[in-house]
């Protein structure tokens, strides 16, 4: 029986502060709350949250051959997540962001390109894809992965028998162009609600998620923050709300819904289940800094669950 995750995509590092709700002027000294710094990107983030709930995580992607790429390598593999085929380019930085977060939530942020636009596929990429249980592509947008490599991988993996899920890099115009190659493969397409909107040109999720599902999706799974997901199944259409928390950092919460999805589904869980699990995820996530935020374990993460679920019937 297969097992495992294979994630593809953005790797980057995020350097993450709070509070900052101004640039100070001049070159004084401003004291803030916390900084922290971790593996992030649509795939190293999901990698790196998968593995925190205990699934076997191999990841996908690109590094510089720089002191920062050493450090994601490090940190990565302490989270136990496999790098074989994590590769790194000798002579290219490693993609690094720094967010200010403010003392709302908000996150703007400061990104250098880098190695991990360049996620290819290889030939121990594609028997990986043929061997594991799940695939995550995270890599819409990727040059290196857009208009036939990525389609390619994802119809190896559809014939070997993976749950194929689906992420975006970032909501390029070529973008719906590349979906139309991937979404007949994909078994739940997860884009954000702004992601969405945005793609299919509607002014509600219904809608989009109906284009999506014409193009290919077996099921369509639409992030929306605060407000919590939307999800059409082919059991049915559902609304799921957000966890009633005080978030501290949003960065990677969108990457954590994708892995706490999967990683339920790993553990037997229904799709509708799995959507409940993804969304006390992303809260354990948002309450803290960085790509992990307060998460502890896929045990944790359930009793969050069901304590919001009863906070919710109550």
């Amino acid at each position: 029986m297969k097992s495992g995750l294979l994630t593809i995509g953005l790797t980057t590092l995020d350097v993450v502060a709070r509070p900052i709700d101004g640039l100070p002027s001049g070159e004084g000294t401003t004291l803030i709350e916390g900084i922290a710094c971790a593996p992030a990107g649509t795939a190293a983030g999901a990698a790196m949250v998968a593995a925190t709930l205990g699934v076997p995580v191999k990841l996908a992607s690109a590094v510089g051959g720089d002191l920062i790429g050493r450090f994601v390598r490090m940190a990565l593999d302490e989270a136990g997540v496999d790098t074989s085929l994590l590769a790194t380019m000798d002579g290219a930085p490693t993609s690094t962001t720094v967010l200010a977060v403010d003392s709302q939530g908000r996150r703007p942020n400061f990104h250098a390109l880098g190695a991990g636009m360049f996620a290819t596929v290889t030939d121990n990429v594609l028997a990986a894809a043929r061997e594991t249980r799940f695939l995550h592509y995270a890599g819409v947008g990727g040059p290196k992965l857009d208009r036939g490599p990525g389609a390619e991988l994802l119809r190896a993996a559809h014939e070997a028998g993976a749950i194929i899920t689906c992420d975006l890099i970032s909501p390029q115009p070529s973008a719906l162009q590349e979906l139309e190659r991937l979404l007949p493969y994909v078994d739940y397409f997860m884009p954000s609600a702004a992601e969405a909107l945005a793609l299919t040109g509607t002014e509600d999720l219904d809608a989009a998620a109906d284009a999506f599902l014409a193009l290919g999706a077996k099921a369509c799974i639409i992030k929306n923050g605060g407000q919590g997901s939307y999800i059409v199944l082919p059991s049915g259409r559902f609304t799921l709300p957000a966890h009633r928390i005080t978030p501290v950092d949003t960065t990677s919460c969108g990457d954590s819904y994708c892995a706490g999805f999967i990683a339920a589904l790993n553990r037997g869980w229904e799709p509708l289940e799995a959507c409940r699990f993804a969304t006390a995820t992303a809260a354990q996530v948002a309450q803290a800094l960085a790509t992990l935020g307060k998460l502890e374990s896929f045990e944790a993460t359930e009793a969050a669950m069901t304590a919001a679920r009863t906070a919710e019937s109550a």
